[in-house]
């Protein structure tokens, strides 16, 4: 669809930036927090990137004054971050840890007397190690109770003040990741303990939307998705039919249970044929129908290209295989789908796309795909709770950070976001990933994704210094004109 002219960004359009709290705070033994499920996997010899641990990680729980600084000079006008549920309930279930608490109510409120909008997010991987060990973490219907007890603490303490919550972020990347592949904890790989976890994190979600809405009526809450839109690898139809099984597979079976309240009939079918269908109770699907979301968080990395699944294709006829460890697929190693005897597609690489330092493609065009296909589907509300570069940033001698590729890559992405407005999608805000740099889940900190870089390395915590990048002043510029120079 061609645009003569754009539209521009709504007046009250959230620019913002996203973090967290494992990634960024630190202080993993500090004031009273518990152990979280990443505390413990983080230090299992091989399991990250030379080793390396969240314990200090950017050290922003002793230095949020300073960043929050940063993000006014910037002029932000939203932050994303998350609340590590171990910091407010050290196990998970039991008693509140004011400290922990406090922290986040100091956080809030230093951002909102900065003219920041605090944009919270409820669940961000890192579970309390206690109800992993207790419970089998969201392997219990256990852990959907203490849960929402989590989430009861932060709406009464919290709510007044916050108007913008995430539910759950990336339900399918830490499901897969940690239950399929085993590369994430708690380390499993079968694919019945996956999709019996993933409802139980479904009604978790339900039950936090629910009571959101029963205690902060004014609020807004809703999950963040890691969508990436499925094409075929050419207008063959067999590869067309791979990339709606593709869609339904790695997208619908997430958005419609979030969206609509149920599970999209396809998929269910596959997996009840399979024997690893969720075991769902009739209660079950009262509640997950009851709990609709305000909005969608969608994070935007790309998506990926499916080719007709190889039984029904000779060797010969195969394309090379994706063979990428990548999250935003529901495969990231193999072709088959499902299971080896009834693959659904087989992934390929894009022969289209550029790619990342590791190896992610880079689709600005399939920003603008996924949000028109989320809005035609789901219409609701889409707020922006990731979008970014991962790169290896170097500092010249100068003690500049010229980080000319991020900004181009965010350029080109928040021009589709604008073509996305003109078209009709419906945008909250925008929140690029990261404000700082951080330490990346498997890759340590020589990934760098942050509009501010932190001064240290995989073994060297140095001395934590901010220095803002090129991308930080460009964005500061883009949010002082609310994005009028995209074009």
């Amino acid at each position: 669809m061609y645009h003569k002219q754009l539209d521009d960004f709504p007046a009250d359009f959230l620019w913002g930036a996203a973090s967290a709290a494992y990634q960024i705070e630190g202080a993993w033994n500090v004031d009273g927090k518990g152990p979280s499920i990443w505390d413990t996997f983080s230090k299992i010899k091989g399991k990250t990137y030379e080793g390396t641990t969240g314990d200090v990680a950017v050290d922003h729980y002793h230095l949020y004054k300073d960043d929050v600084r940063l993000m006014a000079e910037m002029g932000l006008r939203a932050y994303r971050f998350s609340v590590s549920w171990s910091r407010v309930i050290p196990d998970g279930d039991g008693r509140v840890n004011e400290a922990g608490l406090l922290f986040y109510e100091r956080l809030v409120d230093e951002l909102l007397a900065n003219k920041i909008e605090p944009v919270i997010t409820l669940y961000h991987w890192d579970l309390p190690q206690s109800l992993q060990d207790r419970f089998n973490g969201w392997e219990s219907r256990e852990t959907i109770k203490a849960f929402k007890k989590y989430c009861e603490v932060l709406y009464r303490r919290l709510g007044k003040k916050v108007t913008y919550w995430v539910s759950m972020n990336e339900q399918n990347v830490f499901t897969t990741l940690g239950y399929r592949w085993a590369i994430h904890p708690p380390g499993v790989t079968d694919l019945k303990r996956m999709y019996e976890a993933n409802h139980i994190i479904n009604l978790a979600n339900a039950e936090a939307i629910k009571l959101f809405h029963e205690l902060v009526p004014n609020g807004k809450i809703g999950p963040s998705f890691g969508y990436g839109p499925m094409y075929p690898l050419n207008a063959d139809p067999a590869n067309v039919l791979a990339a709606e099984n593709g869609e339904s597979f790695n997208n619908d079976w997430w958005l419609d249970v979030y969206c609509k309240g149920t599970y999209p009939r396809f998929v269910r079918k596959q997996l009840v044929r399979l024997g690893i269908a969720p075991t769902v109770l009739e209660e079950d699907e009262i509640l997950l129908k009851s709990a609709k979301p305000d909005f969608l968080g969608i994070n935007y990395y790309h998506g990926g290209t499916a080719q007709q699944n190889r039984l029904e294709l000779s060797d010969k006829d195969c394309e090379k295989e994706f063979l990428g460890t990548d999250p935003y697929l529901m495969q990231p190693k193999s072709g088959q789908a499902v299971t080896p005897e009834i693959p659904m597609f087989n992934a390929v690489e894009n022969p289209y796309l550029q790619k990342t330092d590791w190896v992610w493609e880079i689709d600005p065009i399939g920003f603008r795909i996924a949000l028109r296909r989320v809005q035609a589907r789901y219409d609701l509300p889409i707020f922006i709770t990731e979008n970014g570069l991962g790169a290896i940033d170097t500092i010249a001698e100068n003690g500049q950070i010229k980080d000319y590729y991020r900004i181009d890559y965010l350029k080109n992405h928040i021009l589709e976001m604008k073509k996305a407005i003109t078209d009709g999608v419906d945008i909250i805000g925008y929140c690029a990933w990261s404000f700082t740099d951080l330490l990346s889940w498997l890759n340590g900190y020589k990934k760098r994704y942050g509009f501010v870089y932190v001064n240290r390395t995989e073994h060297e915590e140095k001395d934590l210094r901010r220095i803002p990048k090129e991308s930080y002043y460009w964005y500061k510029q883009l949010i002082l004109e609310n994005g009028v120079s995209i074009k």
